[in-house]
């Protein structure tokens, strides 16, 4: 692998395990933080690609408050939007492969079948709909060396999530009712910084086309499916966990019913997608345990 790299967003749980993957094959790579990089700031992104000088840039960064972008669309936009195209215009004028990663959210969530990467969109909530921006900036920006990359239901020992929340719950509650009607694809962020890697050195070596890549594990199942594994993995009885719909959890944004992506595009990059979700939970679960009952 040539080239350093340089992650924004890098404290979020994506973001630690990126650098670690890239420490663990001795990359050079930056990581500022939030408060170290606006990428809403033009002079601000130039100085840091000017001083990093990076092959790669991944684009972790993001407003991921999905509620709250309903009621602040515009600072949701500021930074799902106009961040992306200000990087993509920084590593249009370095030359850099930009990694941006988007969100299932950009679909309408009423399919039946996995959405291919070129299925139409059409966002239902403004979180949505400003990640679709950013996806569109970064496209039509650096045609040539930029890359989508979708994913969903991320989990990971570095952050708050779903697969942690439950693990804590399992602990106070007798039983738990879980959603059994929204279906998607549990993502371990660890696999996740892996194919980002994979990709960002097949970009840098002319293997992989440019576009757009969903970067989800393999198979599919509901919120309540995933909780039932997990309480399988705790050792405790999964019967304890009730399925329940989603109008029990009434949120201003609208969550896709189904968010199942598909991954054919892979193979035209010469990669291996994302193996089973089941699988990367077993194997992710120690450290989740860990870091949620220290």
């Amino acid at each position: 692998m040539s080239g350093s790299w340089l992650v924004t967003g890098a404290g979020g749980m994506l973001g630690q395990d990126l650098l670690a993957r890239l420490a663990d094959d001795g990359t050079p790579a930056a990581g500022p933080g939030r408060a170290d990089l606006d990428i809403t700031d033009p002079a601000a992104v130039r100085k840091a690609l000017a001083a990093h000088r990076p092959a790669v840039v991944v684009n972790c960064a993001a407003w991921t408050a999905v509620d709250d972008a309903e009621s602040e669309e515009d600072q949701a936009l500021a930074v799902n939007g106009t961040g992306p195209r200000v990087l993509a215009e920084a590593c249009r004028e370095t030359g850099a492969v930009l990694l941006q990663i988007s969100t299932d959210y950009v679909f309408a969530g009423d399919s039946t079948e996995p959405y291919a990467e070129g299925a139409p969109v059409a966002p239902r909530s403004a979180y949505g709909r400003t990640k679709l921006a950013g996806e569109q900036a970064v496209l039509s920006t650096l045609p040539e060396h930029g890359y989508v990359i979708r994913t969903a239901w991320l989990y990971g020992a570095g952050g708050a999530n779903f697969v942690r929340t439950m693990i804590k719950l399992e602990g106070v509650k007798d039983t738990l009712d879980v959603v059994d009607d929204q279906r998607g694809q549990p993502t371990w962020t660890a696999d996740l910084a892996d194919l980002l890697v994979r990709l960002g050195t097949a970009a840098l070596a002319g293997t992989a086309p440019a576009g757009i890549y969903h970067g989800t594990s393999g198979g599919a199942t509901t919120w309540f499916g995933l909780t039932r594994e997990i309480f399988r993995l705790l050792g405790a009885d999964p019967e304890r966990v009730r399925p329940t719909t989603s109008e029990a959890f009434v949120r201003p944004a609208p969550r896709p019913a189904y968010s199942v992506l598909g991954h054919d595009r892979w193979t035209a990059a010469g990669l291996e997608p994302l193996r089973d979700w089941r699988r990367a939970l077993g194997d992710a679960f120690p450290a989740l345990l860990a870091a949620e009952r220290p």
